[in-house]
């Protein structure tokens, strides 16, 4: 009797680790893949803990929907600087996407809370590089791109964003920029330093938003290149263009 308890247990067990249930901006009908369920999240930079980082700027609803973190130096010595993810999951976006973004990844990853599974995008972008591609696995502190300045029309930055809506993508003028669809990425983070129920087969939905912006080539492993040179969008006055159709103070 007792092995035959165990064995059902097992396979519950197994059936839930392997199906992810749906979570907000889910279209129905969309495919699903494979992808480790997450057992903790943290700090994108000076890995574990965002040591040598400071936040330069949190979320403001409405307006600026995540963290700027940025050297403790200042200025553009960050630049090129590592750049990692913040827990297990699927890349499903490694792409320039121009704009006010430049380039970007995407990471969806699945955690267990609350007695059910949820689903969650980290976004990094003002890259200077990417060194990962779509469609490969994420780990928890593995290398993604480094810090860079969205050809110079910032100072030296990680812009990033935790995302509760799984249909945002690149396109946030089409969702409201508020806590329905967007975590606070320090507090998330703080608050799910470690996870139950972590480093499971679980499933992710994929093609959930649309891709508007050209692939560029990724490169692998090594040392971030040279310092890009400004390109002349950068405001004077002591403003920067922002994503969101104003003008922010830098």
């Amino acid at each position: 009797m007792r092995l035959m308890l165990r064995s059902a247990l097992v396979l519950l067990v197994a059936a839930t680790a392997a199906v992810a249930q749906d979570g907000e901006g889910v279209p129905a009908g969309v495919r699903y893949s494979a992808t480790r369920s997450a057992d903790g999240f943290d700090m994108p930079v000076g890995k574990p803990d965002a040591v040598g980082y400071y936040r330069s700027r949190g979320l403001i609803v409405g307006r600026h929907m995540g963290d700027d973190w940025n050297g403790s130096a200042g200025g553009n010595t960050d630049l090129g600087a590592p750049v990692y993810a913040t827990a297990h999951g699927l890349i499903i976006y490694a792409r320039d996407a121009r704009m006010g973004w430049g380039k970007t990844v995407i990471i969806r990853h699945v955690y267990w809370e609350n007695q059910r599974w949820k689903y969650a995008d980290s976004f990094y972008t003002h890259l200077h590089q990417i060194f990962v591609r779509e469609g490969q696995q994420a780990k928890r502190g593995q290398l993604v791109g480094s810090i860079g300045t969205n050809r110079g029309m910032y100072v030296a930055h990680l812009h990033f964003e935790i995302r509760k809506n799984l249909r945002i993508g690149i396109n946030q003028g089409s969702y409201r920029r508020d806590l329905s669809n967007y975590f606070k990425p320090y507090d998330f983070i703080i608050a799910r330093r470690t996870l139950p129920g972590g480093n499971r087969r679980v499933r992710v939905p994929l093609d959930t938003f649309r891709l508007q912006a050209r692939v560029v080539d990724t490169t692998g492993g090594g040392s971030p290149s040279r310092p890009e040179k400004p390109s002349g969008q950068q405001r004077s006055g002591g403003f920067r263009i922002d994503r969101y159709g104003g003008e922010t103070d830098r």
